[in-house]
């Protein structure tokens, strides 16, 4: 390879080692042409799959700033470069190596630190991003609901009231007057009849204290 070319190449890697949210070291000897083709397209686009050189990947990793691959990159290698869920990609190529054994999970790297094949394979049983977003949402939303519906009970209750009063208001739009209007007719004719009925009330306890004066004055038999 010309020096311009190899260059060229590590650049190319180091790229993909800097823009990837993680990345899957893996040995492919004994698949096929086809069985490669398809581990490609069971990732899809969230890795991609690559075969390399290890010297070009030992280069491209030091540029990247990405130090201990070197026990990695031995024999023939392929990197998947994950751009998308980390755990979605790991989960795909555990099950394609469980499918064809000749794919060997050796190590990778997440977020600049170093996996070996065990921390791979843990890193691909858990719950991918949008479960745990799909359950955190869920929990969210849970909380709101609860919220709400404390919240919910005092508007509805003013909202009752609310719409109580604009219907007495369309039946009578002077109460939303201050009070003028028969409304306040009507408040006074309760007045007038207290009063009606306290003058009633008074007037037999006069009438009989009249009529016992009277009782007093008159002169007794002797």
């Amino acid at each position: 390879m010309a020096r311009a070319d190899k260059q060229a190449a590590v650049a190319e890697i180091a790229e993909s080692f800097s823009e990837s949210a993680g990345a899957v070291l893996t040995e492919y000897r004994g698949l096929t042409v086809k069985e490669l083709q398809d581990l490609r397209r069971s990732l899809g686009a969230n890795a991609n799959y690559a075969v390399v050189k290890n010297t070009l990947a030992k280069l491209a990793a030091n540029e990247a700033g990405i130090e201990g691959f070197d026990d990695l990159l031995t024999g023939p290698t392929a990197i998947a470069f994950i751009k998308g869920d980390v755990v979605e990609a790991a989960k795909g190529l555990r099950d394609f190596a469980k499918a064809n054994p000749a794919l060997v999970i050796k190590g990778g790297v997440l977020d600049g630190a170093l996996l070996d094949a065990k921390e791979i394979a843990k890193l691909a049983d858990l719950e991918s991003r949008e479960v745990l977003l799909g359950k955190l949402a869920g929990a969210m939303l849970a909380s709101l609901s609860q919220a709400v519906y404390l919240l919910n009970a005092p508007l509805a209750q003013a909202a009752r009231l609310a719409g109580a009063l604009e219907a007495k208001a369309q039946e009578d739009p002077s109460i939303l007057a201050g009070g003028a209007g028969t409304p306040a007719a009507a408040e006074e004719a309760p007045v007038a009849e207290e009063a009606a009925a306290d003058e009633t009330t008074e007037a037999p306890a006069e009438e009989s204290t009249e009529a016992a004066a009277d009782e007093a004055a008159e002169p007794t038999d002797a």
